[in-house]
């Protein structure tokens, strides 16, 4: 509570950019600028925050988060679908009218058929998330087990009356969240069923792709087929052009954002720059709270984490308290320990690994951690972290290692470009031990943390999109979470109550150090003249004027 009462207080000093109004916000460029891309650029495959701030301006799905600031912007809206049905059955159907005129950047109409296509090769693709919250429509488990025969019976399409029905196998208060996130994007029906990588797939948002460059940038200019049908599920946007380059480190983004050669930087702004953008640039910085944790996955099916005192060891050495300070002090970030943020339903305050075991962390102990060492057998085991290579991940990748010698390891650290560590830490192949990530949340839900990181189904060997990163999976677990989910409907109490249960169970299992959560600083140029922070989305690009 004292650190949310803290980080209001800097919110009100920051205050937000100035705003324009009037017919001239229309037009201009846009400049954003990050380090690296982030992976496939496939809607229905990349799970990063680096691109979903930008597939919602170009995508939609049948229903999506408002995009606009505050508390409404974790508001369910109708986009694609004229309205957002009601289930019925029990909860077990969805029917969606499918709005009419609506064509993709490519030209060809939106239809029906195209809605069907898309829920199948979200299993065709290997979406992350398709054991976990997309199996729930009839079919979908088939579908897992055998994709490249999916034909999903869950999904009826009626062309007479441009109407989708879903069903499902059991009651999902969650099932709308997960069809407005982009994973829900409707592509054309004739796309691919294959990761279409680097190649940007035709959307129905403002915003259509121009140019890719892997390594140079993205440039995103106006759909020339769009119309406003919702200013909340897919406004207009005031730039005529983004521009988002690759390739500054975070200290350089700093500087090129204060001399406005960039409106805006994607990485976290590096401690050591913090005082000064605060002090020198104060009207251009804007600090939200957010559900997002980092967190140090270990791999508990090789050594020397397939030993549950060696990871004991970890939990109870690192000191949460410096982490907190690599990444800009107490303002930004609070010690964890546990999986579940501060402000996510479900949370208790839980804390094992520390002195004074209770409901916060306050210092290492390292009698303890010495002792599950030695008591592992793992001392002289050779251990590589992996992490991505600018701020503040490669700094805390380097204090773990630290920690990890101290302990008795021969730890080294591999930094690797944020273009692929996300998805290399995640495939079995590659032998991850330990790893420093993130997560913030897809939408407000405990799920979101334990079921979609922890459960079985998140876990696919030899697969770029295992998010269960870990690798952890216990079945008993997975049924208390099921039943969290169906109680959420009725009893949402009862719910939370079972999360937590969940939650703790995770944590003195320490599958993942859980280092601290963290609040959402945001760094724009003096030329953006109108700044929008989506809880969901975070920074809305397309509501940013620059004229």
């Amino acid at each position: 509570m004292r650190w949310f009462a803290t980080l209001l207080v800097v919110v009100a000093l920051c205050g937000t950019a100035r705003a324009a109004t009037g017919d001239d916000r229309y037009g201009g460029t846009l400049r954003l600028i990050t380090t690296a891309g982030s992976g496939s650029f496939d809607p229905q495959i990349n799970y990063t925050e680096r691109y979903w701030e930008i597939f919602q301006a170009m995508y939609d799905g049948l229903v999506t988060f408002a995009k606009t600031g505050g508390k409404q912007s974790l508001s369910i809206v109708p986009d694609l679908a004229t309205e957002v049905p009601k289930p019925t059955d029990g909860g077990l159907t969805y029917v969606f009218h499918l709005r009419r005129g609506i064509k993709f950047s490519n030209g060809q109409d939106l239809t029906v058929q195209a809605v069907v296509h898309s829920f199948r090769r979200l299993f065709k693709v290997n979406n992350p998330n398709a054991g976990t919250w997309y199996d729930v429509i009839v079919g979908g488990r088939t579908c897992n087990a055998h994709p490249e025969h999916c034909t999903l019976p869950g999904v009826v399409a009626d062309a007479a009356s441009n109407t989708i029905t879903i069903h499902l196998r059991h009651p999902d208060s969650e099932f709308l969240d997960q069809l407005a996130v982009p994973f829900g994007a409707i592509l054309p029906a004739d796309t691919p069923d294959h990761d279409m990588g680097t190649t940007p797939v035709p959307g129905t948002g403002a915003y259509m792709v121009k140019s890719f460059n892997p390594s140079g940038g993205i440039v995103m200019v106006r759909n020339p087929y769009f119309h406003q049908w919702s200013r909340l599920a897919q406004p207009r946007g005031y730039p005529d052009q983004i521009d988002y380059s690759f390739g500054l480190s975070p200290e350089a983004q700093v500087t090129a954002v204060e001399n406005d050669q960039y409106d805006w930087m994607f990485e976290d702004v590096p401690a050591d720059r913090l005082n000064e953008i605060a002090t020198k640039f104060t009207r251009q910085v804007h600090i939200h709270p957010v559900n997002w944790f980092y967190y140090a996955p270990m791999n508990v099916n090789i050594p020397p984490f397939n030993n549950k005192d060696a990871r004991l060891a970890v939990e109870y050495a690192v000191n949460r308290e410096s982490m907190v300070k690599l990444f800009g002090g107490n303002a930004l970030a609070k010690p964890d320990c546990q999986i579940l943020p501060p402000e996510m339903p479900g949370y208790q305050a839980y804390c094992p690994y520390t002195k004074d075991p209770g409901a916060k962390w306050s210092a290492p102990d390292w009698t303890l951690a010495h002792e599950y060492m030695k008591k592992s057998g793992m001392i002289g085991q050779h251990v590589t972290v992996i992490t991505e290579v600018q701020a503040p991940f490669r700094q805390i990748g380097i204090y773990l290692q630290d920690v990890l010698n101290r302990l008795g390891f021969v730890a080294n650290v591999k930094p690797i470009s944020s273009n692929i560590e996300f998805n290399y830490i995640q495939n079995t192949n590659n032998k991850v031990q330990i790893s420093i990530t993130d997560w913030d949340q897809d939408y407000p839900a405990a799920s979101d943390f334990l079921d979609v990181l922890f459960s079985c189904h998140s876990f696919r060997k030899g697969s770029d999109n295992s998010i269960n990163i870990s690798g952890f999976c216990d079945p008993a677990i997975d049924d208390e979470m099921a039943k969290a989910e169906t109680l959420s409907l009725l009893h949402p109490k009862a719910a939370n109550a079972i999360w937590a249960h969940v939650d703790h169970q995770i944590t003195r299992r320490a599958v993942v150090v859980s280092l601290f959560s963290v609040a959402k600083l945001d760094f724009t140029s003096s030329s953006l003249k109108k700044f929008t922070f989506s809880g969901e989305y975070m920074f809305l690009p397309q509501l940013a004027v620059v004229k």
